[in-house]
C-alpha cells in the first residue's frame, strides 16, 4: 500500500467517524425529546390505560434489541450504510405514524415500526464505529461518542418539552425529521467490507455460536444491565420516596446527567493513563455496584444523590469500555453479526433486571426489607465484574486486530 492510499484510507476513516458523531447527536436527541412524553401523551391526553402505553413501551425494546441481530446479519451480507439508511428511514416513519396514532392499534404498529427501524441500524452502526477506529483509538471514540449523547440525551426533552406546547404531532414529526436527517448523514459513510466476497447469512451466526469468549462476555454483561436499568426503575422510586415529591427525580436525573456531560470524556482519558481498557470497564462495573447497593445505607436525599454520583461515574467509566472491548473481542468477518448478538445482554438482562427491579421493591416494601434490593443489585453487579475478570484472565481482549478493511 502506498503511502498516499495510506493516507486517503485515514482521511477517509476520519470524515466517517465524524459522521457518526453526528448521527449519534441526532440520533440520541430525536429520540429522547419524543419517548419520555408518550407515556404522558397517551395517557393524559389520549386517555389510554398506563398498562397499555407500558405494554407498547416494552414491546418497543423488547423488539429492538431481541431483532437486533437480524440487522447485524443483514449488515454483513449487505454492507453497514445501506442497513442504516433503511433503518433510520423506517424509524422516522414510525414517529411519523405515532403522531396520527389515537387509538392502541395504531400506537402498537407505531412502535413496532420505530423498533424496526432500530434493529436494523443499531448493530450496523456499532460495526461501522468498531471497522473504523483502531485499538488505540477506539475507547476514546466511544468516550467522545458517550459525551455527545449525554449532551443529546439533556438537550433531547427539553426540545420535546418545548414543542409539546403546541401539539404532541409537532414533537413526533421533529423527531422523524432527525431520523431523516441521518439518512442524509448515512450516505457520507465509508463502505465496511469485511469479505472479498459475500458469504452465507449464516456464517456471521456459525463464527459466533463457536465463539465461547464472546458468548461468554455476552452473558456476563446481562449481570451489567440487570444493574444499570435500575437507573429507571427503582432509583426513581427511591428519589421520589426519599424527597417527597416527584420533583426528586428530576433532581436526580440532572445530577446523573450534569456529571456525564462534564467527565465523559476527561475521566475516561485520566484512567486511560494507568490502567487498560478491560481494566477501566472492571473498575467502572465496581463503582456502579457499589454505589448501587450504598444506597441501602441512604438516611436522607442528599446522601441518596451522592450514590447517584458515584454509579453516573461508575457508568462513565464502564459504557464506553465495554463498547470498546465487545468490539475489539468480535471478529470484524462478521462485525454486524457479532455486535448484533451483544445486544441480546441489554435486551435480556435489561427486561430482567425491569421485571425483577419493580418487583424487588414491591417485595420489599411489603415485608419491610428496605436494604434487600439494593444489596441484591449491588450482588449482581460485583458477581458479573468477577466473572468478566476470569474471562479476561485467560482472554486477550483483542484477538482479531488488523483484520477489518474499510474501503471508500
Amino acid at each position: 500500500m502506498s503511502e498516499e492510499r495510506t493516507s486517503l484510507s485515514d482521511q477517509i476513516r476520519r470524515r466517517g467517524l465524524y459522521a457518526l458523531l453526528v448521527y449519534t447527536f441526532f440520533m440520541v436527541i430525536g429520540f429522547a425529546m419524543l419517548m419520555p412524553l408518550v407515556a404522558v401523551h397517551f395517557v393524559s391526553d389520549v386517555g389510554m390505560a398506563a398498562a397499555l402505553v407500558g405494554t407498547a413501551l416494552a414491546i418497543r425494546q423488547l423488539t429492538q434489541q431481541g431483532l437486533a441481530i437480524v440487522g447485524g446479519v443483514l449488515s454483513d451480507r449487505f454492507g453497514a450504510r445501506p442497513m442504516i439508511c433503511l433503518g433510520v428511514l423506517l424509524r422516522a416513519l414510525g414517529f411519523v405514524s405515532l403522531a396520527f396514532a389515537d387509538n392502541v392499534p395504531l400506537l402498537f404498529v407505531a412502535m413496532v415500526l420505530s423498533a424496526l427501524g432500530g434493529a436494523l441500524f443499531e448493530a450496523p452502526y456499532q460495526a461501522s464505529i468498531a471497522a473504523l477506529t483502531t485499538e488505540e483509538t477506539r475507547s476514546r471514540y466511544y468516550a467522545i461518542s458517550n459525551w455527545v449523547s449525554g449532551v443529546a440525551t439533556t438537550i433531547g426533552p427539553l426540545v420535546g418539552v418545548a414543542l409539546l406546547r403546541f401539539d404532541f404531532q409537532w414533537v413526533c414529526l421533529a423527531a422523524a425529521a432527525c431520523f431523516a436527517l441521518n439518512f442524509l448523514i448515512a450516505l457520507l459513510l465509508p463502505t465496511i467490507t469485511t469479505e472479498s466476497k459475500p458469504r452465507p447469512l449464516s456464517h456471521g451466526l456459525s463464527l459466533v455460536r463457536h465463539d465461547l469468549p464472546f458468548m461468554m462476555l455476552t452473558g456476563l454483561m446481562m449481570g451489567y444491565w440487570f444493574t444499570a436499568v435500575q437507573m429507571n426503575i427503582s432509583f426513581p422510586l427511591m428519589a421520589e420516596h426519599l424527597a417527597g415529591s416527584a420533583d426528586g427525580v428530576g433532581v436526580m436525573f440532572a445530577v446523573s446527567a450534569g456529571l456525564t456531560v462534564t467527565l465523559q470524556y476527561p475521566l475516561v482519558r485520566l484512567f486511560e493513563r494507568w490502567l487498560s481498557t478491560p481494566q477501566i470497564l472492571m473498575l467502572g462495573m465496581t463503582v456502579m455496584a457499589l454505589g448501587t447497593g450504598a444506597i441501602a445505607l441512604a438516611q436522607g436525599f442528599v446522601s441518596f444523590l451522592l450514590c447517584v454520583a458515584m454509579v453516573a461515574i461508575g457508568a462513565i467509566l464502564a459504557r464506553p469500555t465495554m463498547q470498546s472491548l465487545i468490539a475489539s473481542m468480535a471478529n470484524p468477518q462478521a462485525l454486524g453479526t457479532f455486535l448484533g448478538v451483544s445486544s441480546l445482554s441489554l435486551a435480556i438482562g435489561g427486561a430482567i433486571g425491569n421485571v425483577t427491579g419493580g418487583w424487588l421493591i414491591d417485595f420489599a416494601s411489603a415485608r419491610q426489607l428496605p436494604h434487600l434490593p439494593w444489596l441484591i443489585y449491588c450482588c449482581v453487579g460485583l458477581l458479573s465484574t468477577y466473572g468478566l475478570f476470569l474471562l479476561l484472565r485467560t482472554q486477550p481482549a483483542a484477538r482479531h486486530v488488523g483484520e477489518q478493511v474499510a474501503n471508500p
